[in-house]
């Protein structure tokens, strides 16, 4: 059995250079060969992993089937793969330390003094190879958060030079993401910061096998070769990143480029088939070329950072391409809606989707824009605590009690139409303890939802820790709401809508969380439709030539 191939992608420069789009696009162009592939992320701050950070510090939340909280960068590896990761894809600074000090207070260590080296870089290198361990890839991508020079990054770096020196040579190679700026004043590329980036690098003992160099403007051959001269890169391995309109363009571009031929001539891999692509060429031109378009309306409390919100924004993009449809996104920030303000800005909306999120601020603006939505028969979809306060909405305005609220947000309610699941109020920690993971959803037949999946049972993921309160199902039922998916363990409900309404939809768990280019979520397949239809009957459906 032929060993697993490394590849590191570390960076240098400046951060939001796409290291991950990068990894992510290498990946499935080596897929395209034939070859089984995984990426992990590892993030050198403390954190155990993102669960507890504020979305304006770290953007979204990614969550896998196995219930991980994890780096936004695994949607991006999900998506462009067609792969779930895993909670062995995302390692951070807080878990090899953790684990560690573990194993010291277990007496592992036999009384030895526990150091960085060798204690907490062999925690480092031994997570290198879990994954190809466990799943006998032919190539493990490895994505090494921040940049090189960074403190928190150090550990990292020191680990992966002694596993290069550790392996054999054609099993490993070190891929460095740089900046070349171009200099309108001076008329001129500049390569000093990418020279300067790989020699704190090689002073770490690290050798690039492969220079990806982002840029605005194409770097000319002299260039090319300037920077493989003092890099010590072949001119060949030193890659152009140019900026894309899309980063569904980055896997073809890289493909221009050859990066896949690099990397595969390096680690001396020979494909195993060759499939040209074809559905992400597809994919990627029907993005690029739509034949209508549409507003939706996305109200959330984090609007001012988009990355919060990422996998729902790539999710639009998915729909909006199988619907050869622009889905052209308006950020509403729900503090600030007011009467005033929605009557402004909603009837220029096709769709309006009420994202997920945590606490009460912005409770107030969220259920005024579901309040529009529903009375206005404009397609609605609510995820996570958008559902929440679908459910409260027509608590208040429908069913007539007017002090329903979630008892998140309002303890002392006499009518907690959302409340705290059973098994989740004796629990303190906040780190890793929400009902996380995919769980099953039987679905209702002859509902919008069954329309939608065309099937009984789904499994979707969730994040969350506040429920529908069963006590009220009956009365919702009664009034027209319909509770059109529910988890057979334990009777949650998954689903609600309104059959009397064009879409009106909301889903307890993250449907965003499982949309890829080559399998876009049925649901906002079907909101996307929608939005359309409502445009269309409206007679303010853009054809776009």
């Amino acid at each position: 059995m032929a060993s697993t191939k490394y590849i590191f992608v570390t960076g240098g420069v400046t951060s939001s250079l796409g290291k991950g789009i990068i990894a992510a696009s290498l990946g499935k162009l080596l897929q395209a060969k034939g070859l089984s592939v995984a990426i992990q992320k590892f993030d050198p701050y403390i954190n155990i992993d993102p669960g507890t950070l504020n979305p304006y510090e770290h953007g979204e939340c990614y969550v896998t089937d196995d219930g991980a909280e994890t780096d936004l960068d695994l949607g991006h590896y999900e998506r462009f793969l067609n792969v779930p990761t895993s909670q062995a894809n995302n390692i951070t600074t807080g878990r090899i330390y953790h684990s560690v000090i573990t194993k010291e207070r277990q007496g592992e260590f036999l009384g030895k003094t526990v150091q960085v080296v060798p204690h907490i870089t062999n925690e480092i290198k031994h997570n290198f190879e879990l994954l190809g361990d466990k799943e006998g890839l032919d190539v493990v991508i490895t994505e090494i958060g921040g940049c090189v020079g960074d403190i928190e990054a150090l550990p990292f770096i020191e680990a992966l030079r002694q596993f290069r020196w550790e392996k054999p040579k054609e099993d490993i190679i070190a891929i460095h993401l740089t900046l070349v700026p171009y200099l309108k004043a001076a008329g001129e590329l500049k390569t000093k910061p990418t020279q300067h980036s790989v020699k704190m690098l090689s002073e770490a003992g690290v050798q690039p096998d492969i220079l990806i160099a982002r840029s605005e403007r194409k770097i000319p051959k002299d260039i090319r070769e300037k920077i493989g001269r003092f890099c010590n890169v072949r001119p060949e391995c030193v890659i152009n990143s140019l900026d894309a309109k899309t980063i569904y363009d980055v896997p073809l571009l890289m493909k221009r480029e050859k990066l896949d031929e690099r990397a595969m001539e390096l680690l001396k891999l020979e494909p195993k088939s060759d499939t040209k692509l074809e559905p992400w060429k597809d994919f990627v031109n029907k993005l690029k070329h739509p034949k209508t378009e549409i507003t939706v309306g996305l109200v959330g409390k984090y609007v001012e950072l988009h990355d919060a919100y990422k996998s729902i924004s790539e999710s639009f993009i998915h729909a909006g391409a199988i619907n050869e449809c622009k889905v052209n996104v308006e950020w509403i920030q729900s503090d600030d809606l007011t009467e005033e303000t929605i009557s402004e800005i909603f009837p220029n909306l096709d769709a309006i989707l009420v994202a997920p999120g945590f606490g009460t601020r912005g409770v107030e603006g969220k259920l005024k824009a579901i309040k529009y939505a529903r009375e206005n028969k404009v397609p609605f979809f609510g995820i996570c605590l958008g559902m929440q306060c679908t459910v409260v909405e027509f608590a208040r305005n429908v069913l007539g009690l007017s002090d329903a609220a979630s008892s998140e947000w309002e303890m002392e309610s006499s009518n907690p139409v959302i409340d705290l699941m059973e098994e989740q109020k004796d629990v303190t920690q906040k780190g890793g303890t929400m009902r996380l993971g995919a769980y099953d959803c039987k679905v209702k037949e002859g509902t919008l939802a069954h329309r939608i999946y065309g099937t009984d049972l789904v499994s979707e993921r969730h994040r969350h820790r506040y429920e529908f309160n069963n006590d009220y199902l009956e009365q919702f039922e009664k009034a027209g709401m319909v509770a059109s998916g529910i988890n057979p363990a334990n009777g949650l409900v998954e689903i609600v809508e309104i059959p009397d309404h064009p879409f009106y939809f909301g889903s307890q768990f993250h449907p965003e969380l499982k949309s890829t280019v080559l399998a876009p979520q049925p649901i906002f397949v079907e909101f996307i439709k929608a939005g359309k239809e409502y445009a269309k009957a409206h007679n303010r459906l853009h054809e776009i030539a």
